[in-house]
């Protein structure tokens, strides 16, 4: 329980109606969940708008309403609040609710195109094994020190992203590593969260059927860091030519990593194979469990928070070398006719550049790459041919299929992703719409020696079709296709 004037600092109201000494039991922005005593948080959605539901929300017993836009009828008993922007209030007035839990932890944020939930659950994971009770937000799952905690979006709302940080809080969790979307830093989602660091990985196309612009995409991503206080810091990626735009106006104290680049924390790839690689990092080697370039810079950023949260690089060196990949990232699977089979999540063109070189760098010139691709419905349509066409130029066999198709026709989806194809490329490229019928065609082609790269979904176990979605886990297919 609250005083609504409490949960109004730093808010300033432009219009009030009734009494700020109101008692407040709970804040939700979803109508749906309103319960007598709680604080309704109207807000102007992309889909919907939340100042249509004020009334349904006093209905249900709201003791205070915080809206842009003061409703025609007022009813007595309940207290109105009228700021500028719902938005920037929710999170402030969420934090205040919850005991303003980042106050209580030290809470790293991972913002960029590729590489988030690799790194924040490398993050997570290494400091539980340096034995300390860790919350993880991801877009694979949440965890409080253990416990998973089912996840919908990257990023949650503000109020359920302040209620699960307050539970990590009360239950004892020193560090938070979490991924932070450019939806979610624009949407202010984490707003009135103070965070002890923050992590660029890198920024290629994705989102712009939200963002518009890849100009607008980067300063979402660069407000993340503009938001930095003087006492966190910042790991940037200096292979990225975005790297240091970020920091241009961050307050934090910034440090860089490379594998090509002078920088604070400097790595080079000495062997690589299936199994993993050998690593330098600062003059120091050691073998880790991952295969290519984008996961040795990804590790490099992993290496450069924990230094930044004084751990004894030797001692991380130690702790990274016990980590294994992300499920979805690089998930490599062998068959018993003797190929290797990678699952990952993948669906932007970098990303699956990032990938195929990867392979490619392994393979040494032996063997076949048959990659397995498709694009997400109703996402943005213009990286689908540059993502056919990526894979296309990186792959002996391109099978071309369905994703996540949402509310869009599969062929429709498939029609934009072969305009990226020359003549030439077409004639290595086949079309399976069904996703299980084009794996298994996949590994029908595949050989001793080759790798089928399925890519795209990852972790998720499913597929959405036309709003629902159906169980599906490419590894599953894949074992049965082995069996």
């Amino acid at each position: 329980m609250a005083i609504l004037k409490d949960l109004l600092k730093g808010v300033s109201p432009i219009e009030v109606s009734g009494s700020l000494e109101v008692s407040v039991s709970g804040v939700e922005i979803d109508s749906r969940k309103v319960v007598a005593g709680t604080a309704f948080v109207a807000m102007k959605g992309t889909a919907v708008d939340g100042h249509s539901f004020i009334g349904k929300a006093v209905g249900q017993g709201a003791s205070a309403v915080i809206c842009e836009e003061m409703p025609e009828q007022l009813c007595a008993g309940v207290t109105y609040v009228r700021v500028a922007s719902t938005e920037e209030a929710v999170g402030r007035v969420a934090t205040h609710f919850y005991g303003d839990p980042t106050s209580k932890i030290v809470l790293v944020g991972v913002t960029g195109t590729n590489g988030k939930t690799t790194i924040a659950t490398l993050l997570y994971e290494m400091f539980r094994k340096f034995g300390y009770k860790c919350g993880l937000i991801s877009t694979v799952c949440n965890y409080i020190d253990g416990e998973p905690i089912p996840t919908d979006h990257t990023t949650p709302d503000a109020v359920t992203l302040n209620c699960l940080l307050g539970r990590m809080a009360d239950e004892g969790c020193k560090y938070v590593f979490m991924e932070c979307s450019s939806h979610a830093i624009v949407q202010r989602r984490i707003g009135g969260l103070k965070y002890a660091g923050g992590i660029f990985t890198n920024l290629t196309r994705d989102h712009l059927d939200y963002h518009g612009t890849v100009e607008n995409y980067l300063k979402a991503k660069k407000m993340f860091f503009d938001g930095l206080g003087r006492d966190a810091f910042v790991v940037t990626n200096l292979d990225d030519r975005n790297g240091l735009v970020m920091t241009q106006n961050t307050k934090a104290k910034v440090t860089t990593y490379s594998l090509r680049s002078m920088s604070d924390f400097k790595g080079k790839i000495l062997e690589s194979g299936f199994d993993g690689m050998l690593i330098d990092i600062n003059g120091r080697e050691a073998f880790l469990r991952f295969i290519g370039k984008f996961n040795a810079s990804n590790l490099l950023a992993v290496y450069g928070t924990a230094c930044n949260l004084g751990r004894d690089p030797m001692e991380v060196l130690q702790v990274m070398s016990t980590l294994v990949p992300v499920n979805g990232r690089f998930d490599a699977l062998h068959s018993p006719k003797g190929f290797t089979a990678i699952v990952d999540y993948a669906h932007t063109p970098d990303a699956l550049v990032n990938v195929l070189e990867s392979i490619r760098e392994v393979l040494h010139g032996e063997g076949h790459v048959i990659t397995v691709v498709g694009a997400g419905g109703n996402r943005d349509k213009g990286k689908r041919p540059l993502m056919a066409q990526e894979s296309a130029r990186r792959s002996d066999r391109l099978i071309i299929t369905s994703d996540n198709p949402r509310f869009e026709e599969p062929q429709d989806i498939i029609n934009d992703m072969l305009a990226g194809l020359s003549p030439v490329e077409m004639k290595n490229t086949v079309v399976v719409t069904d996703r299980r019928e084009a794996i298994r065609t996949a590994c029908m082609m595949a050989d001793s020696g080759d790798v089928v790269l399925v890519a795209g979904k990852g972790h998720e176990t499913y597929q959405e079709i036309r709003g629902v979605k159906h169980h599906f886990d490419d590894k599953e297919v894949l074992r049965e296709c082995f069996e």
